[in-house]
């Protein structure tokens, strides 16, 4: 089956009308993702500084040419992107200003890309710097706080209604790497976090919320968990699944770090194998949405290139929906050891081979 509702649209951000529409773009079926009616599997970049803009908002890393982006990619490919609020925040009067995140949503549009907004970080980075704990998941979701100003409630709103009409919007995250802890000190150390009992009680109950508040805005628009899948607070073995049942999960997710060349990393519980398990007892596609290897001082680029491309073949054979490389940044650091993908890293074509086989 199709997910996909049959809905009244008004005017959208881009100030275009219709009548009605039925779904959009990107539909999910029999497990598989399909855009525009057709099987696709999505290959693209994580490049989460889109939306920085020095002359309004904050930032979040360096300006990146937007059209030379996305003219750069195979068409029809997937962006991950930071959608958060302080970036559509002015930076020097506080005011709501919402350009630099159009001006991803025109040039994604203009080349014919797609693009999943990430509405908020787990960590808080470049959006207010607060770890979410479990509190957050319970109620402080619907909270809001000094930064940023709106509650992420409202803040969902707002940034669903304007952008949900847009032809490249692919599906919307509510929140990257969402774990539902407990920190035993104020820096909220990887180290010192405690999951509690009903941390995937938790967990499952925001996405049924937030997701239904979510789908009351865009009945149409998938909606992807952006689980990191390792293990984390709220997800952990048979949690993951319990999580992923939601009916507002639609996509689910996993992020691949390490293991070089290994297409299937972790162990029996918390291992992406297992995750592809349960992604096909739900019936739910996969994305690998973060692929992401040190490379720079630490290893060639090259080098690089030729283990994620087999990790990309492998998990394609062993069901995973696509997969997006972490991260392309506009200024990457050679002389360091990062997860940075520049323009001329051999990556854009191991991702364009995997896009033609789409």
């Amino acid at each position: 089956m199709v997910l996909g509702i049959v809905v009244a649209v008004s005017v959208g951000w881009s100030g275009e009308s219709n009548a009605q529409v039925t779904v959009g773009r990107v539909t999910v079926s029999s497990g598989n993702l399909l855009l525009d009616g057709q099987r696709w599997q999505p290959y693209g970049f994580n490049a989460y500084q889109l939306a920085t803009d020095w002359d309004i908002n904050a930032g979040c890393g360096a300006t990146v040419d937007l059209d030379r982006f996305f003219g750069a990619l195979p068409p029809r490919s997937v962006v991950r992107f930071n959608a958060f609020q302080a970036l559509a925040t002015n930076r020097v009067t506080g005011a709501r200003d919402f350009a630099s995140i159009d001006a991803v949503f025109a040039a994604a549009e203009t080349h014919d890309q797609l693009l999943i907004p990430v509405l908020a970080p787990q960590d808080g980075s470049c959006d207010g710097n607060e770890f979410k704990e479990r509190a957050w998941y319970v109620h402080g979701w619907q909270q809001a706080a000094l930064r940023p100003a709106l509650s992420f409630r409202d803040w969902m709103a707002t940034a669903v209604d304007r952008w949900k009409n847009s032809k490249a919007l692919a599906a919307w995250e509510l929140v990257g790497e969402p774990e539902t802890s407990s920190c035993l000190d104020a820096a909220c150390s990887w180290s010192l976090r405690e999951c509690t009992a009903d941390a995937a009680t938790v967990l499952r109950a925001f996405f049924d919320t937030a997701g239904a508040e979510l789908r009351r805005h865009d009945p149409r628009t998938l909606i992807t968990a952006g689980l990191a899948g390792g293990g984390q607070c709220g997800a952990q073995g048979d949690e993951y699944r319990t999580v992923g049942e939601s009916p507002f999960v639609d996509v689910l997710q996993y992020h691949d770090y390490g293991a070089s060349g290994v297409a299937l990393p972790g162990d029996v519980s918390n291992g992406l194998a297992r995750r592809l398990h349960q992604a096909a007892e739900l019936g739910k596609p996969l994305l690998v949405a973060e692929v992401g290897e040190l490379a720079g001082s630490c290893e060639s680029i090259a080098a690089r290139a030729a283990n994620i491309d087999v990790k990309l073949q492998g998990q394609r054979t062993a069901g995973a929906a696509g997969a997006l490389i972490w991260a392309f940044v506009p200024d990457p650091r050679p002389q360091a050891c990062t997860y940075d993908v520049g323009y001329d890293d051999p990556l854009w074509s191991v991702i364009a081979r995997h896009a033609d086989q789409s």
